[in-house]
Formats: C-alpha cells, structure tokens, sequence
C-alpha cells in the first residue's frame, strides 16, 4: 500500500512539473503566430484578384453572368430595404468566370473538387515570372524554360512548394479594352515549362493573367497540370506590383461542394 502511494505521490508530481512546460509552450506558440501576424499587419497587401459584372471578359461558350435583385420565390417580388430591411442579388454564372479557381476536377474524373484542396495549399510563396520584355518582338510570347532559368539565374531556384504566375500585362485590358482582353492569341506558358515547374521544381499551383493557360486552343498545359492534381489560378491581375520574388500569395474560394471551379479572390503580402 505505501508504495502504492509513494507512486500515485510521484506521478502527480511529474504532473505539476509537466504542466507549466505545457503553458509555456502554449504561450510561445500563441507568441510565435501573434508576432507573425503584427510582421504581415505591417506589410503591403496587393490584391490580384478582378472585380467582374455581367458584362466583364468571359469565354464564348460559357455566356455572361447574370444579377438580379433576389426575390421572395412565393410572391417573386424582389426584396427592397424599404419593404423587407434588406435587398440581395440572385447571381448566374459559370464557374470560370472573372478570376477563378480551376481545381483538378474540371479536368480529371478523379481529381480533386475545389472543396478538398487542401488549407495550406491556399496560402504559398509566390515566385512572378514577368513574360512582358519578351512580347515587344512576339506579342503571343510563350514563356519558355530558357526565359525560367535566365529568371533563375538572376533571382535563384524557384523554391518547392511555391506558387508560380505569370505576368503578362493583360490585366490591363481587362476594364478598358475587353475585347483585346479576349484575343487570341495571346501570351501564356509553353506547356515545357509548366511540366519543369511541376516536375523539376516542385511547385504547388501556377497562375497567370489569361482566362487559358496555353498559348494554343490544345490546352495541353490545362490539362497536364490539372490531371497531376494541382490546381491554378486564371485571369490574375497587377502582378506588375508584386516582386519577382519574397511576397506571399493567399488564395480563397467557396467551399462548393464537388465544385468544379468558382470566382476566387487573391492577394500578395509584400516582403
């Protein structure tokens, strides 16, 4: 029986010395996550997202979206602040539609649906490879594994892991000239360097200002990229205000469930 008790003793002392380490490291880390959140509190924020209405850029086959005032769907009259105390909007729209998220799914039968992306993948370094000195000679320039290790040259390895745009200066046109917005053809990736990034370099999601990835209507970069897993983010914009490397992007969407693709909204945190 006393040894019994000399044990119990013994335990709970262990337990009273454990308990204070366990605060201490619970305090630290609240410490850690609170100092990194003053440091990005300090930082500039660049938003790459679009805003989009029924009249903004979209591909042919998808049609524009439509707003309408949100209406009681017994009567059909539409919500007013004067009658109800607040008005909404019904929207229609494709998923791929302004800036916008393409999960796996929208190309593999097996892959993965927006709403099981994973969390930490939704917020990465962000490398921008800017494709604009290339296009005064070729307009429709592909960016090329030979224009992505000049890059490296200059800057270093793109690290694993990261998130990869492209800047083109298409965004530009996006409000004040949609249909050059929507030419064709227009500069993208050369599908060799969306296949180093993902294989050689170990990237994690890849992004441009486009509303297609490849140069050419073959989509041959959509595909493999989206039937590896990964997914991408189209019709980005100011990437001219984000270095070429050091920011962090963070990406969100709704989480539609099996969704196929939907409006996102992006932004950079400046080193």
């Amino acid at each position: 029986m006393n040894s019994f008790k000399t044990l119990l003793h013994y335990i709970v002392a262990l337990s009273l010395l454990a308990s204070p380490i366990v605060i201490v490291g619970s305090a630290r880390a609240d410490g850690d996550l609170m100092r990194a959140y003053r440091i990005m509190e300090s930082k500039k924020f660049v938003d790459l997202t679009h805003s989009f209405g029924p009249t903004t850029p979209v591909w042919s086959g998808f049609g524009q979206a439509k707003f309408s005032p949100a209406a009681d769907p017994k009567t059909g009259r539409p919500y007013t602040i004067k009658e109800d105390g607040f008005h909404t909007t019904a929207y229609q729209l494709v998923g791929q539609y302004g800036t916008h998220v393409d999960p796996p799914a929208h190309f593999a039968e097996a892959g993965i649906t927006m709403d099981q992306i994973p969390l930490k993948q939704m917020i990465l370094p962000l490398i921008v490879f800017d494709d604009t000195p290339y296009l005064a000679k070729d307009p429709n320039h592909a960016f090329s594994v030979a224009d992505l290790k000049a890059w490296e040259n200059k800057h270093g390895k793109v690290p694993r892991g990261s998130f990869v745009a492209l800047r083109t200066d298409m965004y530009k046109d996006w409000d004040s000239n949609p249909e050059r917005f929507k030419r064709a053809p227009f500069p993208a990736w050369a599908f060799e360097t969306i296949k180093f990034l993902y294989e050689q370099r170990g990237v994690t999601a890849t992004g441009h200002e486009a509303m297609d990835t490849d140069t050419t209507d073959k989509m041959d970069s959509e595909t493999y990229l989206l039937q590896h897993g990964h997914y991408q983010i189209e019709v980005m914009a100011n990437l001219d205000q984000v270095p070429p490397k050091g920011a962090l992007i963070v990406v969100t969407w709704p989480k539609v469930r099996k969704g196929l693709g939907f409006p996102a909204r992006a932004f950079a945190i400046l080193p």
